[in-house]
């Protein structure tokens, strides 16, 4: 196998016995990323320093120091995430040139990673294809005419094709898992709260979550294990302590009650993925897990609570960006209207403008009850759902997508049919459960995934759950042919 197909737990070992330099290791991937990423459009900024930080890792080695089970792993961070002396433009031109003057918690707790570069996505997190980005339209490593998924594309797209060993995305209604199942690699969006999102450019404040992206669920829950934990500069941060996620993976699903709920089997799904999840079920059923089937009867309304919520959280966070406080400014005005009107008009992509006048509309005085507070009230009733059904079951079983990758292009001007990339996904968001996409196997050459979803901070029970999926499934060869 390739080096930069390699898993974590692989890399830190050649590492530690000398067998590989971080220099030499870092080197491979830049050289990769040269050479194969005009094809992908993954990254939007690589970063030239991490060969020097590469020497530092290899310093402490021959200094014979204890070096931790991530440090010196090349990683990419979705462009939501700020940096500190690294570009975040968001996938923007409101912030082409903006700089953060500090780094968000989670690159912190990455210090002694080593960050080659930040990936694409759609602008602000606003999309489901990553073809909403101001500067290229990243591509599925498994057939270049089809889109990665998105908004977390180009993060997924890096990890499937080797172009770094794992990178952080951002989960609003399913920005990582969605193209974690297109691009064929593990995506999971931790509790809301689990994971600080100081630092991450917020689209929806109340569903926004960063969480990991990996090939495999051991390299997951490792990368979970280090961005996990309290953070006193986020106000949504919960304080549970430090686990070790990677520590029950091998427990199995034996005894495990898992629910299939049926309205996440639709008609709108295709019948060869509900085949596909439906094998997986038989499987771990064989494993010892106890199937039930079981209801979410409000899971119908959770998509149009999302856009409500998200939508009017989207108009009040980016009502920042203006070109004054921050952001895209335009020299040639006549008046502070003028000024204001240039900026956002130049500044913003036709996605996010869409959604900020939804959002809007829906939180101005005459429409506020309508939607925006009935809106809410469904949350309620959809977290209501999910809390009774896993006092039922610990775990819920479903498709990720409803369908296989598709076409670059071939959504894009039908705005319904592309929110609904995300319809499988976007509960867990609304009432900020954890769930993780898997591949669980391939038709027509392109990858499928599984979700798994869990009560609240009960991720370790869903990356058991995924760790016996993964088991079942066996290796992916991956493209190299890229």
């Amino acid at each position: 196998m390739e080096l930069y197909y390699k898993n974590i737990y692989e890399i830190h070992n050649m590492l530690r016995r000398k067998e590989l330099s971080c220099e030499e290791l870092t080197c491979t991937i830049l050289n990769r990323i040269n050479n194969i990423d005009e094809k992908l459009g993954a990254y939007l900024t690589i970063v030239k320093e991490s060969l020097s930080e590469a020497k530092a890792v290899d310093r402490k080695i021959g200094n014979g120091d204890y070096i931790e089970p991530l440090e010196g792993i090349p990683y990419s961070l979705k462009d939501n995430i700020s940096t500190r002396k690294i570009k975040t433009t968001c996938g923007s031109k409101m912030l082409e040139n903006y700089i953060s003057p500090y780094d968000a918690t989670v690159v912190e707790r990455l210090k002694k990673n080593i960050l080659v570069g930040k990936t694409n996505l759609d602008e602000f997190g606003m999309g489901s294809s990553t073809e909403n980005s101001a500067y290229k339209i990243t591509k599925n490593p498994w057939d270049l005419t089809k889109v990665p998924g998105g908004s977390s594309g180009g993060s997924a797209a890096a990890v499937a094709s080797g172009l770094c060993f794992f990178s952080l995305g951002s989960d609003t209604g399913g920005s990582i898992r969605q193209p974690a199942a297109f691009c064929g690699v593990v995506g999971l969006k931790p509790t809301y709260g689990l994971v600080s999102r100081f630092g991450l450019v917020a689209y929806g404040s109340s569903l926004d979550t960063i969480g990991p992206i990996t090939r495999n669920v051991y390299d997951c829950a490792l990368v979970l294990n280090h961005i996990s934990g309290y953070d006193t500069k986020d106000s949504t941060s919960v304080n549970r302590g430090k686990k070790d996620y990677t520590k029950g993976l091998k427990n199995g699903v034996c005894g495990l009650k898992i629910g299939i709920p049926k309205e996440y089997f639709h008609d709108g799904i295709d019948n060869r993925i509900k085949e596909k999840i439906i094998e997986v079920v038989k499987e771990l059923e064989k494993k010892g897990a106890i199937i039930i089937d079981v209801n979410l009867p409000h899971t119908k309304y959770g998509f149009f609570t999302y856009y409500n919520i998200a939508t009017a959280e989207c108009s009040l966070n980016l009502s920042r960006f203006d070109g004054i406080r921050y952001g895209y400014c335009k020299n040639e005005y006549d008046n502070l209207n003028e000024l204001y009107s240039h900026n956002r008009t130049l500044g913003f992509g036709k996605q996010v403008k869409k959604n900020i006048i939804l959002g809007t509309n829906s939180l101005i005085k005459t429409n506020y009850e309508k939607y925006y507070e009935k809106g809410a009230k469904v949350r309620t009733l959809i977290i209501k759902d999910f809390k009774e059904v896993f006092k039922k079951v610990d775990l819920l079983i479903t498709p990720t997508t409803p369908t296989l990758p598709f076409g670059i292009g071939e959504k894009i001007k039908d705005p319904i049919k592309m929110y609904k990339s995300d319809i499988l996904t976007i509960n867990a968001n609304i009432s900020g459960i954890p769930a993780l996409s898997i591949p669980c196997g391939f038709i027509e050459n392109m990858p499928v995934g599984v979700q798994i979803m869990g009560g609240y901070f009960n991720e370790e029970e869903v990356l058991t759950c995924a760790y016996e999926v993964e088991r079942m499934r066996g290796e992916i060869t991956w493209n190299t042919s890229l």
